[in-house]
């Protein structure tokens, strides 16, 4: 079966017939998720907005990158797809397939459609290796093993991490000259140039434009009441800020309700100066304020800053972790 620009799709020997996911797909796509949210109970699951989301991001076409199985009967059993940022030569795959479906290389086949395309979409791009970025849940061994026996390499872990919050939190008071000061929409775009200025140094971060931003602070999930920068009183400069987000499934899936901090950044010429665990000690108390049984945040494991310890310190746990693998792509044409 032959794809736009000659791109070879999954064969029949998959026992589904393939074409590109279109919006008339949303509700049946969305149940497929659901469907694998149910048998691999992973820590976070898509929401509605999150698929539409993929279909509308101006630097992809859905047409060209994503791709959807259907049985038979018209009923989507695997997904994949393909994002990559604009200038970039990191493609991120992401996919799929129906539990009831499973162990019939429908997985292996989404992936080589997914390296296939991958390469379509950087072959004449420059800076640096081009790799295609895939991401599975350590205790899912199916999705290792896949990823491992396509070629792809383990380049880094990512440690999801709670504490309860019962009891007495940690006081951790912000330096003098310092204060919170809550997410609102007049202040989002200097949340922005916040954060890429505070992840320009961090591994495998790439600059947030205004588009994916938007959907970051407009998510459903998000929320702003707990979302803050650390503001320097003299000047009004932010110093360091964080975003954080409540999934209400965060109790049938975790067991608890979670309160979790999405993005924390503190800018290079305000570090070392422990305001990273008081701005968590300020979100640990606007969680608990609203109910919440917990704070949760994911960690770079690798990270050199010494996040991982300054998390454990206040209180966090691991609880699960992911696995980040890359498969480099060759030069030359993909199709």
């Amino acid at each position: 079966m032959t794809f736009p620009d000659g791109l070879q799709l999954p064969g029949n020997e998959t026992g589904l017939s393939w074409r590109s996911i279109t919006p008339a797909d949303l509700d049946d796509w969305y149940a497929l998720t659901r469907r694998i949210v149910a048998e691999d109970k992973p820590g976070w699951a898509e929401e509605r907005a999150d698929l539409e989301h993929v279909l509308s991001r101006s630097s992809d076409d859905p047409a060209r990158d994503t791709i959807v199985g259907l049985d038979p009967d018209g009923v989507p059993r695997a997904f994949g797809g393909v994002s990559v940022n604009p200038d970039s030569v990191r493609v991120s795959g992401f996919g799929g397939v129906d539990p009831q479906w499973r162990r019939r290389g429908i997985g292996t086949a989404v992936f080589r459609w997914q390296e296939a395309r991958a390469k379509q979409r950087v072959q004449d791009r420059r800076g640096g290796q081009p790799v295609l970025r895939s991401y599975a849940e350590a205790n899912n061994p199916s999705a290792v093993a896949l990823l491992e026996s396509a070629g792809a390499r383990i380049v880094r872990y990512f440690t999801e991490m709670t504490r309860p919050l019962a009891g007495e939190l940690p006081e951790v008071p912000l330096p003098e000259g310092l204060s919170f000061v809550t997410f609102s929409e007049e202040l989002s775009e200097r949340f922005r140039l916040a954060h890429n200025e505070a992840f320009q140094d961090h591994w495998g971060s790439e600059p947030r434009d205004q588009e994916s931003w938007t959907f970051t602070v407009s998510h459903p999930q998000f929320r702003a009441d707990w979302s803050f920068a650390v503001v320097e009183e003299s000047s009004g400069g932010i110093a360091a800020y964080q975003l954080a987000s409540f999934d209400p499934e965060s109790k049938e899936i975790l067991g608890y309700t979670e309160g979790y901090t999405e993005l924390l950044g503190v800018l290079r010429g305000w570090r070392g100066m422990r305001i990273a665990p008081a701005m968590l000690s300020e979100a640990m108390r606007r969680f608990r304020d609203s109910g919440m049984e917990n704070a949760g945040l994911g960690v770079d494991t690798e990270n050199p800053s010494g996040a991982l310890k300054i998390y454990e310190q206040l209180g966090y746990r691991p609880v699960s972790r992911q696995v980040v693998f890359d498969k480099p792509l060759a030069a030359g044409s993909a199709a």
